[in-house]
């Protein structure tokens, strides 16, 4: 499945990029961060280590459990924090 994955703040800056298109073959979010970390590097750094971040699914937060579809738009960002 096609996906549309869209990089914020401190990840748009390590990758190099605020989205990409990626063809999936899996079916949940915690499927996709693993074959975003198996980029190696910076990608296993930022998603695969004790860094915080959070996933949207069309525009609503998701969970590694959460079932991706086909043209889904997946938001991946650090914690947003406020004062």
């Amino acid at each position: 499945m096609q996906l549309h994955i869209l990089y914020f703040a401190r990840l748009r800056d390590t990758f190099g990029r605020a989205e990409e298109h990626l063809e999936f073959s899996g079916s949940t979010i915690g499927a996709l961060i693993d074959q975003l970390v198996a980029r190696g590097d910076d990608w296993r750094e930022a998603l695969g280590g004790g860094r915080p971040f959070r996933v949207a699914r069309n525009q609503a937060i998701a969970t590694v459990d959460t079932v991706l579809s086909e043209g889904d738009e997946i938001a991946i960002f650090p914690p947003v924090t406020g004062g």
